[in-house]
């Protein structure tokens, strides 16, 4: 299978493309980035493209069988809603019609639990939107990686992130019923499943939280 994967920069995108990279089933991946890593392998190939302008940057990708996006930013970081709508959005379906065109019969991408095109929260009908546009793509698989707080050593430190953690894992086991789905989630599980979503058997579209990320994780 050859990999196509976006935000390789991130803390699911990096530890997918290391997956990626020891998976003996992935014969090559082509990494798409503002940025290169300071990474070599025989399997990579890295492309520094602007992702508001993705044609630009493509030609040299050659056809791919499957996508892994791990695209994302928060409105903090991003500075606005409209610089935060830019990446988790429009870059995100930017790629994804890329991959399509390259070829890619399957997709698959980290979103936000609670994402929902009709959330009153700004952030998660922002999600929402995303989601709903992958959809009208039509890849043959499309799977839509829903987690809640992300554990692990991210490349940026946010402010107060620490005492998130604290808190997240404090309250994890009080989360039960329809609240499991929010229980914070190790980010190598995550970036397992998203790597092996598009290594599965072709299925339709779903969208899998909390159990369903840490299952497909574990195959």
């Amino acid at each position: 299978m050859n990999l196509l994967i976006a935000g390789a920069t991130g803390l699911i995108g990096g530890l997918a493309l290391r997956h990626a990279l020891a998976e003996p089933r992935v014969t090559a991946v082509t990494c798409i980035g503002r940025r290169t890593l300071p990474l070599t392998d025989p399997k990579l190939t890295q492309v520094t493209a602007d992702f508001a302008r993705l044609d630009d940057s493509a030609a040299g990708i050659t056809a791919i069988d499957a996508a892994l996006c791990g695209l994302g930013t928060t409105i903090r970081q991003a500075g606005s809603r409209q610089a935060f709508h830019a990446v988790d959005h429009d870059a995100v379906l930017a790629f994804a019609r890329l991959a399509k065109a390259k070829g890619a019969r399957r997709f698959a991408v980290v979103s936000s639990v609670g994402a929902s095109s009709r959330s009153g929260t700004f952030y998660l009908a922002t999600k929402g939107r995303m989601e709903d546009g992958l959809e009208k793509i039509g890849f043959e698989r499309l799977a839509i990686l829903q987690p809640s707080f992300l554990l692990g050593e991210r490349t940026k430190k946010r402010p107060g992130e620490g005492y998130a953690t604290a808190f997240a894992q404090l309250i994890a086991p009080l989360l039960l019923g329809d609240w499991h789905r929010y229980r914070p989630i190790d980010a190598d599980a995550v970036a397992r499943a998203l790597l092996q979503a598009v290594l599965a058997d072709p299925a339709p579209a779903e969208r899998l939280t909390y159990d369903g990320i840490l299952a497909l994780a574990r195959r």
